[in-house]
C-alpha cells in the first residue's frame, strides 16, 4: 500500500493516527509533514511522540529552535520545523542528515522547504483543514519500508 487517506474529526483522532505510525516506526524513519498553518502538523507530531512512549508528550512546534530532540520514548524523536527557513540554502548548513538516518524517527514540519534535499524514501503526510477540528490526512509511502509501515499502521487503526 503506497497511499492511504484518513479523516480526523478531532485533535485526539489526529493524535491517534500519529501514534499508530509511531508504533511501527523504526530507527532512521523519516515522516515529512505538509500542510497550511493550523492543519494539524504539530498535533500529528505529538501523536507520534505519544506512540513512541513519551510520557509528557507536550510536543510543541520547534519553530524558533528548528529542531527539538525528545528521548523519553522507545527511540529518539527528532522534530524539525522548517517554517521560518526559506529553503535548501537555509537548511543544508544545519547538519539535518545526521538526524535523518540516526537512531530515531525524524518528523519534519513544512517538509516542502527541503525541496531538492528531500530524502529519496520517506512517509509523506499532507494535512488539510476541512473544518474547525476536522482534518484530511493523505499518506504517501515513498519506498518499500514506508509501504510496510503504512500497511501496519492501517491494520492498527482498524481501517
Amino acid at each position: 500500500m503506497s497511499k492511504l487517506h484518513f479523516i480526523s474529526n478531532s485533535v485526539s483522532d489526529t493524535m491517534r493516527i500519529g501514534s499508530a505510525i509511531a508504533r511501527h516506526a523504526q530507527p532512521g524513519d523519516i515522516v515529512c509533514l505538509f500542510g497550511e498553518l493550523g492543519s494539524g502538523k504539530t498535533v500529528f507530531a505529538k501523536g507520534i511522540a505519544r506512540g513512541l512512549g513519551a510520557t509528557g508528550a507536550k510536543a510543541i512546534s520547534p519553530t524558533f529552535v528548528i529542531m527539538q530532540r525528545r528521548d523519553e520514548g522507545r527511540m529518539p524523536l527528532y522534530h524539525f520545523d522548517f517554517y521560518r527557513l526559506g529553503g535548501p540554502r537555509d537548511i543544508a548548513p544545519l547538519g539535518y542528515e545526521e538526524y535523518f538516518y540516526a537512531d530515531g524517527i525524524s518528523v519534519i514540519e513544512w517538509a516542502e522547504r527541503l525541496d531538492n534535499l528531500m530524502p529519496e524514501e520517506f512517509l509523506g503526510v499532507r494535512l488539510s483543514i476541512l473544518g474547525s477540528k476536522r482534518r484530511s490526512l493523505n499518506f504517501h509511502a515513498r519506498g518499500n519500508r514506508y509501504r510496510v509501515l503504512l500497511e501496519k499502521a492501517n491494520e492498527t487503526l482498524g481501517a
